[in-house]
């Protein structure tokens, strides 16, 4: 009897054991203690432990250090596409259209009769002329003769040279009336869309068409009075246009208009650029890009960084574990970056997540990237505390470390 009340009391102490372990593996465990399995001092080491969650108050940020990089001065602005020369096309004599020698749109070369009026009346005039000038010289050599011999006086002889000149004259201006029926082109180009038809009546200055040079074609645009210093004949620039995306064409500064638009204040600038495919046109509006210098060192930071307040821009630098308000001045951007000219230092410490919960003097813990670095440390340090856990309890059940800590009975 005194047998079987040994082993009762023998298995009740087991399930006592076995119960008290199980409710203490399972009930949460109490603020600030240590992590089950956890090696010693570990878990108060990270203030937390690995989970990397921020005490009360703190507010969770990004961070990036402020860093320095080679950048071209660059203005951005817009402007219009011109042709290299220009011209509309208008007689200078009144007349009759007879002819019409060219197809619209297509390229002529310079001295190409493009119109002809109608010259009927200039060439009889021309043939009269000519005629009065021919009489005119057989009187004024006859009377150089006849001067010779002392047969008429020397003023006879004047009056017949001044005849002869005056013919001459006639001539010519006739002549030249004639050439203005023919209307040429100035320069070699495309010529444009006409408004005449053959058999108008076009009177002195009636427009009749347009000829253009597009190879190589202008880009006029304008700048603040700010930038007059840096820019100059020469620079580089580069346009692109909403109408040929993906397509960029280089040229270069030809001339700075020397009056500034009082208006604005802005100075009209003229660049030159190549049109070798002829697709860019007069007109068409242009988003140009001036580049004032090829490379010079900046501080940038990524333009998430940046949080703009109507006219002005502010960046969260982090001093001594706090977000600091700094108002900053931003020049350039380029892929992704923003330039800063003033209100920062290099390796300046700055907020480029979480700006949204920040305030000026507000406590911040750094999150991302650094927390996971922490995390990863952390979790090292507790596989290294399970690696040295005491030997035959690894990996085994409750069950099996009671039984094997409950002597033999």
């Amino acid at each position: 009897m005194r047998g079987v009340k040994t082993a009762i009391l023998i298995m009740a102490g087991v399930a006592l054991a076995v119960g008290g372990y199980w409710y203490g593996t399972q009930r949460p465990p109490a603020a600030g203690s240590a992590v089950a399995g956890a090696a010693p001092g570990g878990a108060q080491k990270g203030q937390g432990g690995a989970a990397g969650k921020a005490p009360a108050g703190l507010v969770p940020v990004e961070t990036a250090a402020v860093a320095t990089a080679e950048m071209p001065q660059i203005v951005s602005t817009v402007g219009s596409l011109r042709s290299d020369e220009s011209v509309t096309l208008r007689p200078e004599v009144a007349g009759r259209i007879v002819a019409i020698k060219f197809e619209e749109g297509q390229r002529v070369t310079k001295g190409a009769t493009l119109i002809q009026l109608d010259a009927a009346v200039n060439a009889a005039e021309l043939q009269q002329a000519r005629t009065n000038l021919s009489l005119a010289k057989s009187k004024y050599d006859r009377a150089i003769d006849l001067s010779n011999r002392n047969f008429i006086s020397g003023q006879a002889r004047d009056e017949s040279k001044s005849a002869y000149e005056l013919a001459d004259a006639a001539v010519a201006l006739v002549e030249a009336r004639l050439a203005k029926t023919e209307i040429k082109a100035p320069f070699s180009g495309i010529i444009g869309l006409r408004v005449v038809s053959i058999g108008d009546y076009v009177k002195e200055g009636a427009d009749l068409v347009n000829l253009e040079t597009i190879e190589p074609i202008k880009v006029d645009f304008r700048i603040p009075e700010t930038l007059l210093r840096d820019v100059q004949a020469g620079q580089a620039i580069q346009v692109t246009l909403d109408a040929l995306p993906g397509k960029k064409y280089d040229g270069k500064v030809i001339a700075l208009n020397p009056l500034l638009d009082a208006a604005g204040r802005a100075l009209v600038v003229r660049a030159q650029v190549r049109n070798q495919d002829a697709l860019l046109r007069p007109g068409m509006f242009a988003r140009v890009t001036l580049i004032t210098k090829s490379k010079r060192e900046v501080l940038v930071v990524a333009e998430e960084t940046v949080v703009p307040q109507g006219t002005e821009s502010f960046i969260f630098r982090i001093v001594e574990g706090k977000a600091v308000r700094t108002k900053v001045e931003t020049g350039m951007r380029r892929d992704g970056r923003v330039e800063i000219v003033t209100g920062l230092n290099k390796g300046d410490v700055v907020v480029t997540a979480g700006q949204a919960r920040l305030r000026d003097g507000i406590a911040v813990k750094v999150a991302g990237a650094a927390a996971r670095k922490n995390a990863g440390k952390s979790a090292d340090k507790g596989e290294a505390a399970a690696q040295n856990a005491p030997a035959g309890t690894a990996g085994k059940t409750v069950p099996e470390a009671v039984k094997q800590a409950t002597p033999p009975s």
